[in-house]
């Protein structure tokens, strides 16, 4: 499957009643891989994570509670994607660094990933994610 090379907005399925909503996210049809990893970070306002990028790891990210900013960088641009809303979900593929920037106390995002935790592939210092992005350009 080929995805995309730059992050993207998804607005997920959102089905409203009178007491409550369902927000729908399902492999293969909003999601466009299959899950292998889900964790979910939870920080005060202010609070800064992830700077790092995934050589192989795509992320989809969603904010269940507050908001959060996530920052995308390719080594020559950067957007940030405001992720306040519940049925909207943040497609980040690997090669591009991000930072989630934590906007509300007690925000939630939750991130599924379509591979296992590896090390290995994480790029955690910036001068060698330049590099890393120089390396792969055509």
């Amino acid at each position: 499957m080929n995805l995309p090379t730059e992050a993207r907005l998804i607005e997920l399925p959102r089905r409203a009643r009178a007491d409550g909503e369902v927000i729908v996210a399902e492999a293969a049809a909003e999601v466009p891989f299959r899950i292998e990893r889900m964790f979910a970070l939870a920080a005060p306002a202010g609070a800064k994570r992830g700077r790092h990028a995934h050589r192989l790891c795509s992320q989809f990210m969603i904010c269940v509670s507050g908001a959060v900013d996530v920052v995308c960088e390719d080594g020559s641009k950067k957007n940030t994607f405001a992720l306040n809303r519940r049925n909207q979900a943040l497609l980040v593929p690997p090669g591009l660094w991000n930072t989630v920037e934590f906007r509300q106390n007690e925000s939630v995002l939750i991130v599924l990933c379509d591979r296992v935790y590896e090390a290995h592939d994480y790029i955690r210092d910036y001068a060698e994610f330049l590099s890393y992005r120089e390396s792969i350009r055509v």
